[in-house]
Formats: structure tokens, sequence, C-alpha cells
């Protein structure tokens, strides 16, 4: 038997911010063999169709820009009860990411579609990952989902008990 949702609860719906870095743009193009065949915007209708199952609320954006998700980020702090990020390539150089997790506090998940630890050296030390809550890499898209459902059960259960960490 599943747990019921913050909405069954009778409380507000959980809110997640999910932000897709660089090159997420280029899903279902780019290295297929790597990212697969999926576009970003079927990425996100999953994302929504299981938020929906789940009463959770998300708001999905792109960019390529890394202040830009920084932005996104602290911006967050005032409306978001967790964070799901795939900073693509800034998770491997990105210390203004990082510190913007770091300083802002929702629980935050970093996702990979890809393992990290599985490929090119450069991309096995992530400095991201330090400052999030958890990581889920290697199921490709499946990866935002596995987030959204821990990211949703964890603050479920610190609405349902009153948990504030």
């Amino acid at each position: 038997m599943s747990e019921p949702t913050p909405a069954e609860n009778g409380s507000r719906p959980i809110r997640v911010l999910v932000l897709h870095g660089p090159n997420l743009n280029l899903l279902g193009e780019r290295e297929p063999e790597v990212y697969g065949h999926v576009t970003l915007e079927e990425v996100d209708r999953r994302i929504e169709q299981r938020a929906r199952d789940l009463g959770v609320e998300v708001r999905s954006t792109q960019s390529n820009l890394e202040g830009e998700l920084v932005t996104q980020i602290q911006e967050a702090r005032h409306w978001a009860d967790g964070i799901i990020i795939n900073a693509a390539g800034y998770s491997h150089t990105s210390v203004a990411i990082r510190d913007a997790v770091a300083a802002v506090p929702v629980p935050t998940v970093e996702v990979h579609l890809s393992n990290p630890a599985a490929r090119e050296e450069f991309r096995r030390a992530g400095i991201l990952s330090g400052a999030c809550t958890g990581v889920i890499a290697g199921f490709g898209w499946r990866s935002y989902v596995l987030a959204l459902e821990a990211l949703a059960a964890m603050l479920g259960m610190r609405q349902a008990y009153g948990e504030s960490s």
C-alpha cells in the first residue's frame, strides 16, 4: 500500500522545481547512444504525468546559462519544497551552482541521464553532488521520475510528521 500524497492528507501539494542544464534542449538528437531518443519535451511530459499521480506540482525549465540556473535555484527558496537538477556539464565545473544549492534550504536531488562514473574520467568528479540531498544517475529519462518519487516521499513524510530536515 502506498503512502497518501500530501494532497490526500489535506495539505497543499508539494512543489518541485525541475532544472535542466546546458545541451539538454538537444535530447533526442545529441548522442542518442548515450542520452537516448527521448526529447526534453517528452521528459517533461513524463515528469508532469508522474507528478499528477503523486499530487505534486512541478515547474520545469532549461537553460544553457550558468547564471540563469543559479537564479532559478535562488528564487526556488521562496516557493519550492524541492529541486531536481540535471546541471549536465556544470555538475563537474560550476562552483556557482554548487554554492547556490548549498545556500538554499531546499532539498535538492541531482540527476544524470547517464552514469558519470562509467564515462570519461573528467565526468567522474562532480562538485555539485556534495551539496545535494541525493543523486540519481544512469536510468535515462527515468532518473528524473525516480528523483521526483524520492522527493515526494521524503517531503510527504516531513509534512505528515512536521519534520524540518
